[in-house]
């Protein structure tokens, strides 16, 4: 489990100082270690719902809150950025970050720019987040929800 929890702080450490999740080959090179056995710890952290894979399990979709991929929603703090794979997500990368952020994002429905963010750890903005999946079925496909 100590080892898990290295590749972890890792995963974490490295996309809030680069603005990118990084590969398991990121990964294994910055811990001197094979990509297999990094992919077997990231396996294990996908199990607890801690990171996600992409469809074809070979490299990571998200470290939630952060996202591997480019999505609608990015963050920034000064000239650090990244993108979070979606609104309730956007919301957490303050916290992550431990910064102030501006949160770049629009209605899915009229494209509309919705000004948002997190100042003084208060949130700030007018939009609503509409979750089109319950709660207790997030997880049944994550990338879809």
């Amino acid at each position: 489990m100590e080892f898990t929890n290295l590749v972890r702080q890792t995963i974490y450490t490295q996309t809030v100082a680069t603005g990118h999740v990084p590969t398991i080959a990121d990964i294994a090179v910055h811990l001197g270690l094979r990509e297999d056995v990094v992919r077997a710890a990231c396996r294990t952290l996908a199990d607890a719902h801690v990171v996600i894979f992409r469809r074809d399990g070979r490299e990571l979709w998200a470290a939630p809150p952060f996202s591997a991929v480019p999505s609608a929603f990015r963050v920034r703090a000064g000239s650090r950025s990244w993108f979070a794979p979606c609104a309730w997500d956007a919301f957490g990368i303050p916290a992550a970050s431990k910064a102030d952020v501006n949160i770049d994002a629009s209605c899915a429905w009229t494209g509309e720019t919705l000004p948002a963010g997190v100042r003084g750890k208060k949130a700030y903005g007018h939009g609503v987040i509409h979750l089109v999946v319950p709660a207790r079925h997030f997880w049944d496909d994550i990338i879809y929800t």
